[in-house]
């Protein structure tokens, strides 16, 4: 019994301190590292409507230069997306239970919130975050040959969504870092499957 409580102490005091720490950085980045211009363009980056023209542009893309193949990766990226979202919405989020900067007791009253409101259900791990690395790190592996040095921005893609998540309040840091391994882990899983399956060569027929 007595080692269950030394135990228990010990955990929370350890979340105790991660905790005040991710809270210091969360402030950090929502209250003093903010301008005018990160205000205009991190709200937009986050929506996920901004990047309609980018997806329609890959599917088009796709089917000029790879043709029938380009259905494959579509039914996997489709995959990964699902993935990614179930994990992090409908698991982790649900085990954790963590509630946004936004919603918490405490906090909701120092925070600058930038949307329209506070999101409800859970903050851990940021779905945002889990989402858009998981897409990434499939679209990296698997057309790092189309690509080639540009695939990097696929990454600078993800970061900057997943730090706009705490710029604009409803999200903690360490969400968003815990997403993005999420994400970048079930990305690396669906594109190595796919990779076992095809390969992404232009079709010059």
């Amino acid at each position: 019994m007595m080692t269950q409580m030394i135990a228990i102490s010990f955990w929370q005091k350890l979340w105790f301190i991660i905790n005040a720490w991710d809270t210091l950085f969360f402030l950090l980045i929502n209250t003093k590292l903010t301008s005018p211009f990160l205000d205009t363009i991190l709200p937009l980056c986050r929506d996920a409507n901004t990047w309609i023209p980018l997806y329609l542009f890959l599917i088009l893309f796709l089917f000029l230069n790879f043709k029938h193949k380009a259905w494959l990766w579509i039914l996997f990226a489709l995959i990964t997306v699902v993935l990614t979202d179930q994990t992090s919405s409908h698991l982790v989020k649900l085990f954790i239970q963590r509630p946004r900067p936004c919603a918490d007791d405490f906090l909701q009253f120092h925070v600058r919130l930038m949307v329209s409101h506070c999101s409800g259900g859970y903050s851990f791990t940021s779905s945002h975050a889990t989402n858009h690395f998981g897409f990434a790190v499939f679209i990296f592996m698997t057309l790092k040959d189309v690509f080639k040095r540009w695939k990097w921005a696929l990454i600078l893609w993800a970061a900057i969504v997943s730090y706009a998540q705490v710029y604009v309040g409803v999200h903690y840091p360490l969400d968003v870092i815990a997403g993005a391994c999420l994400g970048s882990m079930i990305g690396w899983l669906t594109a190595t499957i796919y990779l076992q399956r095809q390969s992404m060569t232009i079709d010059k027929g």
